[in-house]
């Protein structure tokens, strides 16, 4: 029987403590599949870091995770024989005064431009303006306001109330890393 070394194993130790002192509830790194995302979701539906949380707080976090799950599963760019770009990562995190949800997948360059635009624009609206733009989508009319931000996109600056943070970072000169993040202010404070 061959003796596991448990010192080479520290490094799960100091990931521990880190994702604690960040106050990461949940990460998932890998290719997301229908399945997955509902794993993911009902793990989070168990988690007891909601405890003190009132059940409309839960439903705005779990819903919003929704969307962004979505979001990586409709539209995440990757080539199929690239195994690296097909997989994306999905954080659920709390800081003191939010609950934050962050996803990032691979994206093609060329469609940086359209997505962008469309996150500017879903970042200068209000609720009211946010609600209209998600009607307008909806119905099928015009969206040119929204860019490359689709329904999903929208949905999730209504839902969690914010503006969205996000970023593109050059991979190569087909890609760029696209990480998003959705902040929903806690009840609990």
């Amino acid at each position: 029987m061959t003796k596991l070394n448990v010192s080479k194993l520290g490094y799960s130790y100091e990931m521990h403590k880190t994702l604690r002192k960040q106050k990461i509830i949940l990460v998932y790194e890998g290719y997301f599949t229908q399945d997955i995302t509902n794993a993911i979701l009902r793990m989070t539906e168990l988690n007891e870091s909601f405890g003190g949380e009132e059940e409309m707080m839960k439903r705005k976090i779990f819903n919003v995770m929704v969307e962004c799950l979505q979001n990586i599963c409709k539209h995440a760019d990757a080539d199929h024989e690239s195994e690296d770009k097909r997989n994306s990562i999905l954080i659920l995190g709390k800081t003191d005064e939010n609950y934050f949800i962050t996803t990032g997948n691979y994206i093609y360059k060329k469609n940086i431009p359209a997505l962008e635009e469309g996150l500017k624009h879903i970042n200068t609206l209000d609720k009211d303006g946010l609600k209209k733009l998600f009607k307008e989508i909806r119905s099928g009319g015009d969206v040119s306001g929204a860019g490359g931000a689709g329904l999903g996109l929208v949905d999730i600056a209504r839902k969690s109330g914010r503006q969205l943070d996000y970023n593109f970072a050059n991979i190569d000169d087909r890609y760029s890393y696209f990480p998003l993040q959705a902040s929903i202010v806690s009840t609990l404070n």
